[in-house]
């Protein structure tokens, strides 16, 4: 019996993962990374090549090179490695934030921004017509009860208008 269980079980799991594949989210978060790994290769330029020599305006201009030494004196060799003291590269963590800021501003006024506005206008639409599509039925109900109401006065006989 396990043995006629198995090929079920991998043909559930297949048709199961393709149907995960298959999904419009999935999709959809494929092309965020791909994108998403352009747009990064964008804003390291921006900040290599726009930002670094700005703030070199007042210092080096490869905010790599901003270090404090821990333990006082840092030495450097030919290479520009550290062989003596303990370095903090406060630069690189500078650079990194400055990437950061970059990419969340472009992300939230080029994306996030536009959109929810673009979802709130169609919400406040869709609440329009819903709220005429409710004006309308309420008036149409009026009109059926007058008829109801009509009708039922010339069925007892009463007086029309």
């Amino acid at each position: 019996m396990s043995t006629e269980k198995v090929p079920e079980e991998k043909q559930s799991v297949l048709e199961g993962f393709k149907a995960f594949l298959m999904r419009g989210n999935v999709i959809d978060l494929a092309v965020a990374v791909v994108i998403g790994a352009a747009f990064t290769s964008v804003v390291n330029s921006i900040v290599k090549g726009f930002i670094n020599p700005i703030v070199g305006a007042f210092g080096t201009k490869d905010l790599e090179k901003y270090r404090s030494c821990l333990e006082a004196p840092c030495e450097t060799n030919a290479a520009g490695e550290v062989v003596r003291g303990i370095p903090i590269l406060w630069g690189s963590v500078l650079s990194a934030i400055l990437t950061f800021l970059i990419t969340a501003a472009v992300v939230y006024f080029l994306m996030v921004l536009p959109m929810s506005r673009y979802l709130a206008r169609k919400a406040a639409r869709e609440q329009q017509a819903e709220e005429e599509l409710a004006e309308t039925e309420a008036e149409e109900i009026s009109l059926l009860r007058e008829i109801r109401d009509e009708l039922v006065a010339r069925r007892e006989g009463g007086p029309s208008s």
